[in-house]
């Protein structure tokens, strides 16, 4: 058994850990944190949990001297930075689902989060939390980058065809919609139900949204040279889920077998990968899940691939990963806790 605290668990990602450590049978959950709910009972917050886990959520000093095997960094963006060092003096081990450790370099993230980083030395330490890419070295990892949920559903699709030099790496067109959870659970207009029903909303299109960053060097990394991404993110009406639709460009030419078989290989053994060959992902049979779901079409007459994947946005696209993270790191089974 390994204990656990959660920072920041009255989100939509922290609340989600809170579920699925509960139940894991290698946790002990021993505090969980929010400054806006600090003092409260949990149940308070999410009543479904009343008589099933009555835990009382403390404020951020009130846990500093306590020691726990992992955190879990739930805060936003340019907060986590500040907190994460603390923990990692202690010998904890963290997962930080924040991007504030994601980029290799401080100056690719104040670019793309335009605010300096203040621990740049924890950039080369920290490992790029995506298990079918970095298992042995989340394994070895005392800090783990958890990815984001976007980036998540567009580079697994993408690493079998570019580990194999098979697409024009400065060619790839990226239509992603996700479920309006992604936009957090603080109040927005954008997320409000007036604006957001009944209609589809584009935004941070073409080089804008911060993931770009993200996407761009990871998909370098595997290629081994620079890729450069189109990516088009959408808000749809329904709670959760992300959908990706990637165009790609060939560089030789592969029939759709081919190509399937490309996928299928690299992902054979993946407990949650789950490749399609006989029909399209959709985002209603991944939800509630660990799993990506992806499919491959070659279009008829073209040197044109399109590449489809479905993720819970909320699990494969946060806090289900952070716990296959977590396996990982403690050397336990990989799917434990998860489906």
């Amino acid at each position: 058994m390994i204990t656990a605290g959660i920072i920041g668990a009255t989100g939509y990602t922290g609340f989600e850990l809170f579920r699925l450590l509960v139940k894991h049978s290698k946790v002990e959950l021993a505090w969980a944190t929010s400054e806006t709910y600090c003092g409260k009972l949990f149940s308070d917050v999410y009543p479904h949990l009343k008589g099933i886990n009555d835990m009382i959520l403390k404020a951020l000093p009130e846990i500093q001297q306590d020691q726990v095997d992992v955190v879990f960094c739930c805060l936003p963006h340019r907060t986590a930075m500040s907190v994460v060092p603390s923990f990692l003096e202690k010998q904890t081990k963290v997962v930080d689902l924040s991007a504030d450790f994601r980029m290799g370099t401080a100056d690719s993230y104040s670019r793309w989060y335009e605010v300096e980083h203040s621990c740049p030395r924890l950039l080369g330490q920290a490992v790029y939390g995506l298990p079918e890419l970095n298992r042995d070295l989340i394994s070895k990892a005392s800090l783990v980058a958890n990815p984001g949920c976007y980036p998540t559903s567009v580079i697994l699709p993408l690493a079998p065809f570019l580990e194999k030099d098979l697409i024009e790496e400065t060619d790839i067109i990226i239509d992603s919609k996700s479920g309006v959870s992604g936009a957090g659970r603080k109040l927005s207009l954008r997320a409000h139900f007036v604006e957001i029903n009944e209609n589809i909303v584009p935004y941070d299109i073409g080089r804008l949204h911060r993931h770009t960053g993200e996407i761009e060097e990871q998909l370098s990394n595997l290629a081994n040279r620079q890729c450069r991404v189109l990516f088009s993110p959408h808000i749809v009406p329904m709670e959760r889920g992300i959908l990706s639709t990637i165009y790609v460009k060939l560089k030789e030419d592969i029939s759709q077998e081919q190509a399937l078989g490309i996928i299928t290989n690299r992902y054979n053994d993946e407990p949650f990968i789950r490749v399609l060959a006989d029909r399209l992902p959709e985002t209603r049979f991944v939800q509630g899940t660990n799993r990506c779901d992806i499919a491959v079409s070659k279009v008829d007459g073209t040197n044109r691939l399109v590449v489809i994947s479905a993720i819970d946005n909320l699990l494969k696209g946060a806090s289900g990963q952070a716990v296959q993270d977590m396996n990982l790191m403690f050397g336990f089974k990989e799917t434990e806790g998860l489906q």
